[in-house]
């Protein structure tokens, strides 16, 4: 029964995490599936929406009204990719200067809410949780 509780309250958490992105972010216009999709461009580059889905493992319908969205908010463009079918995603020049006032706010939120002590652990078990589940 504690496996079934330990995931149902991870499961609760990563809402409750969700939810609380989302009220910092509010100010900016953006949401937290918006923030992911930046820190990750940010981080690797331009990537194809197949891509982005895979990585953040969001379903293909969801991932593109989130990229329709941020196209229209200025904050990335498609370009065309190696065959017709495929448009790669990048973050634009107004995306990269709002950067630092998105990651500021998000790095805030993340202080008051990691516990000073275990960060390093909870760290290591997430980490090999993902690695896990790939």
């Amino acid at each position: 029964m504690i496996n079934h509780e330990l995931i149902h309250t991870l499961h609760q958490l990563s809402r409750r995490l969700t939810n609380k992105l989302n009220e910092a972010l509010k100010p900016t216009g953006l949401y937290g599936s918006q923030w992911a999709v930046i820190f990750v461009l940010k981080n690797k580059g331009s990537l194809t929406q197949k891509e982005l889905s895979e990585y953040l493992a969001v379903e293909a319908p969801p991932m593109t009204r989130t990229i329709q969205r941020m196209v229209k908010q200025g904050y990335v463009k498609q370009i065309p990719g190696q065959d017709k079918r495929e448009k790669r995603v990048q973050l634009t020049d107004e995306a990269h200067a709002k950067y630092p006032e998105w990651e500021k706010i998000v790095i805030e939120l993340n202080k008051s809410l990691l516990p000073k002590s275990h960060k390093e652990e909870l760290y290591q078990l997430q980490k090999s949780w993902l690695e896990q589940l790939y």
